[in-house]
Order: C-alpha cells, then structure tokens, then sequence
C-alpha cells in the first residue's frame, strides 16, 4: 500500500509540476538505478521533497523534522510517502537507526543537511547529520541543487507566470573511509565537501554561506 501511494502522489506532483511550472531537470544519468544512495539537497520551501521525488527515477525515502509530523493527518501521508521524522537539536539514534537500516536495504534516503527551509533561498549553515549517516555507511552521497521554489510560496502567481523550476543532479560521490566512527574536525569537513558540492551546482546567489567554497562552520 505505501508503495502505491508513493507513486501515485509521485504522478500526482509531476502532473502538477508540468501544469504551473517549467520544470527543468539536468543530469538524471548521474542518478544510480539501484544500490544504497544518500541524496543530499538544499531547502528552500514544502514544495523541494515532492518536486525531488518527481525528478529522481528512484523510490525515495525522506529525512524530516519531527515538527512536521504533530499533525495526525500530515503524519499519515508523510509516512505513506516514506517519510520519517528526525529530531534536532539532539542526537537522535532512533532516526538515525531508521536511516541506517533503509540504506542497508540498498535504498536511496533524501536528507537536507540545513535541516531547515532557507527564508530567502540562499544555503545556510549545515547540521552535522548527512555527514554522519554518509560515515556510518559509506555509501555514495548524490548532490541535488534546487532553484526556483521560492516562487511557489504563491500558488495564484503560479497559475498565471509558471515559475522556472531547476533540479540540478550532480555527479556522486563516496565519503572516506571511517568506518563508522568520525571526530568533529573530520565530520566538519565532510560537511563543507557535501555542502560545496551542492554550492557547486547552484547559480552564485544561491550559494549564501556557501559562496567562499564551502567552508561555513556549524
């Protein structure tokens, strides 16, 4: 069932993506048909995990701040989608055993490393939560670079304008070695490497804290 839910609303976003929206998507054969895959994207509104799910031929699992799911109506369909909540600000081993098993199973798991959506569209300030799940399993680390969603904050606008949207899929990548275990310094700076790589596929004014080549510190 959660299966066919997920496709459905996948076809669901992609219809209606097609119908307000000039969607633009480059670099799709840079995504792995199968094996574990760590998607790592910047955010910018509600409208970037539907808009990556429609443009990645992967079944996808998300990463989402528990915030999301005090709804009992919105925790349903977050979980039909394969959604799984993630509390910050703390060490949360429950959503990082979750996300450790999904990556076992050979699946591909969605995370925004800023945690949060970015009020002006520009990167902020990383969490240290890809860096560590992508140490945990060394599995590949695929860099998604999103624009434009910032002009669906007015849904009446779109009818009109259809705003140009960009998913720009990088080339991935494998974290070193670490077998499980990563010290701060090191963490910090797979963090500023994930990040740049995202920076890297952004237009300049995008790039926020970012923009200097990746170096922002948490």
């Amino acid at each position: 069932m959660k299966l066919r839910f997920y496709y459905v609303a996948r076809l669901l976003s992609r219809i209606w993506l097609a119908l307000f929206t000039h969607r633009q998507v480059y670099g799709k054969e840079n995504v792995p048909g199968e094996g574990p895959l760590l998607v790592v994207a910047n955010h910018i509104t509600a409208a970037d995990p539907p808009l990556i799910a429609a443009s990645l031929n992967r079944r996808l699992a998300f990463m989402a701040k528990a915030e999301l799911f005090r709804s009992k109506f919105a925790a349903y369909f977050l979980h039909r989608m394969g959604t799984f909540p993630v509390h910050q600000g703390k060490l949360d081993l429950r959503a990082l055993r979750i996300a450790n098993k999904l990556l076992a199973q050979g699946q591909a798991l969605v995370i925004f490393p800023e945690g949060r959506s970015s009020h002006n569209g520009r990167l902020q300030p990383a969490l240290p939560g890809s860096a560590l799940i992508a140490a945990r399993n060394g599995v590949p680390i695929l860099p998604v670079a999103i624009t434009g969603t910032e002009k669906l904050k007015n849904l009446g606008w779109c009818f009109w304008h259809r705003p140009r949207i960009t998913v720009n899929i990088g080339c991935p990548f494998n974290p070193p070695p670490a077998d499980g275990k990563l010290p701060k310094e090191q963490r910090q700076l797979l963090m500023n490497d994930i990040m740049g790589k995202i920076a890297a596929l952004l237009p300049p004014e995008y790039r926020g804290v970012y923009g200097g080549g990746g170096n922002a510190q948490n």
